[in-house]
């Protein structure tokens, strides 16, 4: 019973991942309309009426404003913690479908077990994600997992732990600092909220957590979340690629505004 994943588009804009299993179909954060995420699914073989669940990491708009098309698909479940859940609720003309979890806290979807833990975001309470498929030794469904982390401007020790044990890793690799310096577009007070703790990783600070955990468990590493004005795939790939490339480990570079091929393990 494999996991199949892609992320469906990634960026300040919007994002959303596709998880699936042969019981479970769920969006981690949908941060594109309705109508854009159902044209994404229907390229990747899905639909919204398809979708089980919802995995929110937090109320951005770049990662919740899917919430307010979805109100003729009201099966959809939508997890997130109660910070988040009040956050977006009142921008919704229509009651979501609530599963409310506690940051710190692991809970069941089907066949899903997810763990939810803090990050450091200018956000209600943001939250990374560690999901899992499976049991360990088991032979005939092995146990597979995904940690998801983005939006955090630092990683302390806790999130160095959480995704030690994934074996496909979505980290955040928002900006190139001498990208940022430079940039024209945003005034000092953004760019400070946008390299402070509480605001997103670099590709360097990528790049040293990947050094400081180097997992030997991961078998690919996306990179996300990376700014069309701060960031390219060439400078993820130049400050990163040797740290991965040293670990054996193979990795993809999701372009701003782009998704991801689907993944299978």
């Amino acid at each position: 019973m494999p996991v199949r994943f892609r992320i469906l588009g990634s960026g300040s804009n919007g994002n959303a991942a596709l998880l699936t299993t042969d019981d479970s179909r769920v969006l981690v954060d949908a941060g594109f309309s309705a109508r854009r995420l159902g044209e994404m699914l229907a390229a990747a073989g899905e639909s919204l009426a398809r979708i089980d669940a919802i995995f929110l990491t937090h109320e951005h708009g770049d990662h919740a404003s899917g919430l307010s098309g979805l109100a003729k698909h009201p099966h959809i479940r939508v997890f997130a913690n109660n910070g988040t859940a009040q956050a977006v609720q009142r921008s919704l003309k229509h009651r979501a479908n609530w599963q409310v979890f506690e940051t710190g806290a692991t809970f069941r979807f089907r066949d899903l077990e997810v763990s939810a833990f803090s990050v450091p975001h200018d956000a209600q309470d943001p939250v990374g994600f560690f999901i899992s498929h499976g049991h360990e030794g088991d032979l005939f469904a092995p146990r597979r997992t995904l940690a998801w982390l983005t939006d955090l401007g630092h990683a302390p020790q806790h999130v160095r732990e959480r995704v030690r044990d994934a074996d496909v890793l979505v980290i955040e690799a928002n900006y190139c600092p001498r990208l940022l310096e430079a940039d024209t577009k945003r005034p000092w007070s953004v760019k400070q909220r946008i390299n402070g703790r509480h605001g997103h990783l670099s590709n360097d600070a990528a790049r040293e957590l990947l050094q400081s955990v180097a997992s030997p468990r991961w078998r690919h590493v996306f990179f996300a979340h990376l700014s069309r004005d701060c960031n390219s795939p060439a400078a993820v790939e130049a400050a990163c690629g040797p740290a991965l490339a040293a670990l054996r480990c193979n990795f993809s570079v999701v372009a701003p505004g782009e998704g991801s091929a689907a993944f299978e393990f």
